[in-house]
């Protein structure tokens, strides 16, 4: 007997368009100006970093299924910047060529910097999945947690137990239920240090349960705990008049990547959201572009 799928719906907070429309140009130019030095300037690097995703984020406001081509550049464009930045800092050689806008750059490396922390590392993995880029993630998989442990922030526990669970997921190495045990265990608001508890439970930990029941091939789990994730981060980006303007709030990143990583293996995805804009999840621009 075939299941019925019944999907979950998640209407996302209203944002003011025509402002967040207007944004869109100005932060494109200062994005422009971040690539034009990012082979040899680490601040730009850091620059270009923070621009490239928000631009992908706000594109998302006015265009939330992400349908149009210039969102789909605006995500590849933040795929290709991350994935550099840790390709940079992870070679032993002088410099590594990666394509950014179809274009190559050669860009220096760089070794350890304040921008490759483990939050840094994880929207990398998620946009290279997102975009379907198994070469970016392999490299991502093989970056050293040294890299990460040595860029002088500070970080909760947590977020380096879920590195290291991404990773070895990605690698399909035996350690990853060590892995990812411990990643739940850290991912409770009593562990929290840097980030406070409510962030904690409502937008780091959601991704974890989603993965563990990717892993357990449970659909109707699997959907559950995205539901979960995805109410949990409307909870989180709606709780007051500021955050529900922040650009961080568009779209549900994390449950978008794992949900991404759940269709490509054959486990249907039953949440319709525009926190998971439709085309990204569809893999809409297929073959488009090589990144």
């Amino acid at each position: 007997m075939t299941r019925q799928i019944v999907s979950v719906i998640v209407p996302r907070q209203d944002y003011q368009r025509d402002k967040m429309a207007a944004v869109v140009p100005v932060m494109e130019r200062s994005l422009c100006g971040s690539l034009e030095t990012i082979e040899t300037s680490h601040r730009t690097r850091a620059s270009a970093l923070m621009t490239s995703l928000n631009v992908a984020r706000i594109r998302c406001v006015g265009d939330p299924e992400a349908v149009l081509l210039e969102s789909w550049e605006s995500w590849l464009l933040a795929m290709q910047v991350h994935s550099a930045v840790f390709a940079a800092a992870s070679t032993d050689q002088a410099f590594v060529t990666c394509k950014i806008r179809q274009e190559e750059r050669q860009l220096d490396s760089t070794g350890p910097q304040f921008y490759l922390n483990p939050g840094t590392w994880v929207d990398a993995f998620y946009l290279a999945v997102i975009c379907r880029e198994t070469e970016h993630l392999d490299m991502l998989a093989r970056v050293p947690m040294s890299l990460l442990r040595d860029c002088g922030g500070v970080a909760d526990d947590y977020a380096y137990a879920w590195v290291e669970t991404l990773q070895s997921f990605w690698l399909r190495r035996d350690d990853l239920r060590t892995h990812l045990v411990r990643a739940v265990d850290l991912s409770t608001p009593e562990h929290a240090r840097v980030l406070d508890g409510e962030e904690m439970s409502k937008l780091q930990y959601p991704p974890i349960m989603m993965i563990y029941r990717f892993l357990r091939k449970d659909p109707a789990g699997f959907n559950e705990a995205l539901a979960d994730a995805v109410r949990w981060h409307k909870e989180y980006w709606t709780a007051d008049e500021d955050r529900m303007q922040n650009i961080h709030g568009a779209v549900a990143i994390a449950p978008l990547a794992i949900a991404c990583l759940a269709k490509a293996n054959g486990i249907p995805v039953e949440v319709e959201t525009d926190y998971l804009p439709q085309a990204l999840l569809d893999f809409g621009w297929r073959g488009e572009f090589d990144a």
